[in-house]
This record gives C-alpha cells, sequence and structure tokens, in this order.
C-alpha cells in the first residue's frame, strides 16, 4: 500500500483493470482508490483502497460497482472517478445516479454520439470522413463481413459474421472487413478542440470466435506529415460535433495512404501507458492529470513533440490452467517489465490474462524484439514456477 499526503484528494479509477489509470493517477500526487475485478499487487500497491467489483468470468457486476462508487463518495476530498475498459453498457446509468461520485469524462450524450452506430456512422457520412461500409441487418452475402457489439471493448465484441447467427447477434452492427494497419491515436479534447498525444499500432490475434482480440499497442508510432494531419482533422471535427472532452481514442485502419475509422472509445485508453513510459518528461503529471484538468476545467495541454523512444505494451495469455506460485508471483512483481502482476494463489484459466509487458526500446522493430524475448522468459517462468499446472487445457490459438 502507498498512501499519499493525506491533504491529497482522492480520485477513484474504475474499469475491468484499473491499473493503468492507478499508476498515472498516482503519479499525478492524487489519493486512489481502485476499482476493477483483479485487484493485481501493482494496482494495490499503489491505490490504498481497493474494490472487488468483479461478476462472472472476466465482467464487472453492476450493483458491485454502485455500492463500491456510493463507499468512495464518503472519502475526503473525493474528486471524482474516472473510467476505463469495460464500463460502456452503464455509462448513462453511472452519469446520472445519485450518491455517486462526480463522474470525471464524457456524459451519455458526448458517449452516445460516438458509441452509438447509427449516429456515429451518420455523423461520419456527413462530415466526410471514410469508414468501411456499415450495414444494420445482415447483408446477402457476408463473406469479408464483421458482427460487433458496440458496448464491447478488447476485442471481444468482435466476430466474423459467417461464423454467427445473423439473427442472435442482439443488439450489434455488421462492418465489412477493412483491409490495412490496425492503428489508434489517443486525443484529449475542450470547450470543441482536441489536441492528439500519438498514433499507435494496435496489436491482436486471433482466439476462438475472436478474430481480433485485443493483446496490446507499440508507440508512438511515426506518420506521414500530411497523414497525421488529415487525422488529426478528423478527430478535430468529430470533437467539435460531438463535445467530447477528457482522454477519448480512435481506432481506424491505415492503408498506404489511405485511413478508415472504426470506433471511438469515450474514455482513457489503456494506450496512456505508452506515451507516459516512451516520454515521461512530456508528462510530468502524468496524462490523468491532463484529462481531469480538460473535463473539470476545459484546459487543455500543450502537446510536446515525442522522443525518438517508443514502447510497447503486451497482454501475456495463460498458456493452460495454472494457480500462480509465490516464486511466479514475487519474479513478476521485481520485474520492471511485468504488469498487472496476480496475487500468490490466484487461478488462472487457459486463455485468461497473466499479466501485461511493456517495454521501451529506440525502434518500432527493436519493441517487437524485446516484447518476444520477454514473452518468452515470462512462459518459462511459468512452466518452472506456477504450482499444479494443468497442461491438459490449452489456449488454442
Amino acid at each position: 500500500m502507498s498512501a499519499r499526503s493525506t491533504h491529497a484528494p482522492f480520485i477513484a479509477t474504475v474499469g475491468l483493470s484499473a491499473r493503468m489509470l492507478v499508476q498515472s493517477a498516482h503519479r499525478a500526487g492524487f489519493n486512489v482508490a481502485a476499482l476493477d475485478i483483479f485487484g493485481d499487487r501493482d494496482t494495490r500497491s499503489l491505490a490504498p483502497l481497493w474494490f472487488d467489483i468483479g461478476g462472472g468470468g472476466l465482467s464487472i457486476d453492476r450493483q458491485r460497482l454502485v455500492d463500491a462508487l456510493e463507499r468512495t463518495a464518503r472519502l475526503p476530498r473525493m474528486l471524482g472517478f474516472v473510467v476505463g475498459s469495460g464500463l460502456e453498457p452503464l455509462i448513462q446509468e453511472l452519469c446520472s445516479a445519485s450518491r455517486l461520485p462526480r463522474f470525471i469524462g464524457n456524459g451519455a450524450a458526448a458517449t452516445a454520439a460516438v458509441r452509438e452506430p447509427r449516429r456515429f456512422f451518420a455523423l461520419l457520412d456527413r462530415i466526410g470522413i471514410a469508414h468501411p461500409e456499415v450495414a444494420f441487418t445482415p447483408p446477402a452475402d457476408t463473406s469479408g463481413w464483421l458482427v460487433k457489439r458496440a458496448n464491447g471493448c478488447g476485442g471481444t465484441h468482435i466476430e466474423v459474421l459467417s461464423r454467427s447467427d445473423p439473427s442472435a447477434v442482439g443488439e450489434a452492427y455488421f462492418q465489412r472487413r477493412a483491409q490495412g494497419r490496425s492503428m489508434s491515436a489517443l486525443f484529449i479534447a475542450a470547450r470543441g478542440e482536441a489536441r492528439v498525444i500519438g498514433f499507435a499500432e494496435q496489436l491482436s490475434m486471433a482466439a476462438g470466435n475472436f478474430p481480433y482480440l485485443h493483446t496490446g499497442s507499440i508507440g508512438p508510432v511515426d506518420l506521414p506529415h500530411e497523414l497525421k494531419n488529415q487525422i488529426t482533422e478528423s478527430i478535430g471535427a468529430i470533437t467539435a460535433e460531438t463535445q467530447l472532452v477528457g482522454l477519448n481514442s480512435i481506432d481506424f485502419m491505415l492503408d498506404r495512404e489511405r485511413f478508415e475509422v472504426l470506433e471511438i472509445n469515450a474514455r482513457p485508453s489503456s494506450t496512456i501507458t505508452l506515451y507516459e513510459t516512451a516520454s515521461p518528461g512530456a508528462w510530468p503529471r502524468g496524462l490523468i492529470a491532463c484529462h481531469i484538468d480538460a473535463c473539470l476545467d476545459g484546459s487543455l495541454p500543450s502537446v510536446a513533440s515525442p522522443g525518438s523512444r517508443k514502447s510497447g505494451q503486451r497482454v501475456l495469455f495463460a498458456p493452460y490452467d495454472f494457480t500462480v506460485s509465490q516464486t511466479l508471483s514475487q519474479a513478476c512483481f521485481t520485474d520492471s517489465a511485468c504488469h498487472d502482476v496476480p496475487h500468490p494463489g490466484m487461478r488462472i484459466g487457459a486463455g485468461e490474462p497473466v499479466c501485461t509487458l511493456v517495454v521501451t526500446q529506440a525502434s518500432e522493430s527493436a519493441v517487437r524484439d524485446e516484447l518476444e524475448r520477454r514473452e518468452t522468459l515470462l512462459l518459462q517462468r511459468i512452466e518452472t514456477c506456477c504450482e499444479d499446472a494443468d497442461v491438459v487445457t490449452p489456449f488454442s490459438v
């Protein structure tokens, strides 16, 4: 446990995993209450308070979330709460519920403007921003189409349409598969204006029914000046129309000099870690402090030119069922590249996240090599240190 000054305000950070938000808020000097489903060692080492909001599997329990937020509202000098991934279906309720701390982020209207597919893609069409073809009824020929659920995250909301029963997709929409490199841009907004923090490549893998399970990112990525300006102008136009505030990210496909927008996450993105790690001097108070300033005061930071260093992060998924040993947990906790470190005795199922690797190198290629090396070492650690590993349940990739 790491307590800050008794005079520092409290911030509550909420998500499936709150670690990234906790680290950034801790860097800004806040006392932090963490609400997530893991309670990892590094999260709890930086947050004086942790609340378990886990539901069945890797999900958030609505009632436990509300109860925990009501408890944080009684903390001294509670400034408000910031949300990460996994809260998309609950934003409207959290914005309007009583007895909760102040919500620091996009309200229900701004969130709906970019998260409701019919509204968002109509907006892109109206202001002339390219996106893959979208349909709201199953296309007659399903080849080359994806089915996406608007309130999902991490790639678990995307499936290949030909593998799905179109009559059972529920509240979903259909998007033609786009060619190119999967990218994102982190930006911060206030008063109808936006500043781009940086661009990153999105990493994914196919697992089970999910063709694009999110596994990490690499950045900041250098883009040609003209292309960067075009994407920045598109972000500015979307921000002006929707009045987004604080930290947000936009996902897009980049095919040579052409980009097509996929979606916007109206909340802080995990890529915060990339920019804070690659250029710590550019964000001495952390990006969550900038998010809070933008949301509460309407102020935008001066975006410094990124340094030459590149960072990468990758989630390592369990190759089989195992129980985390004291040796494995401690080895990861003392390794500066390991984040989201599980506690000893935790049972991790095949295909579930074990931890997140974060590295910094001089180039993108060096980042990829270092991530590969670190992943190999960590898999060896799991094999030699874990308790009662059940290799009979492999994780199929």
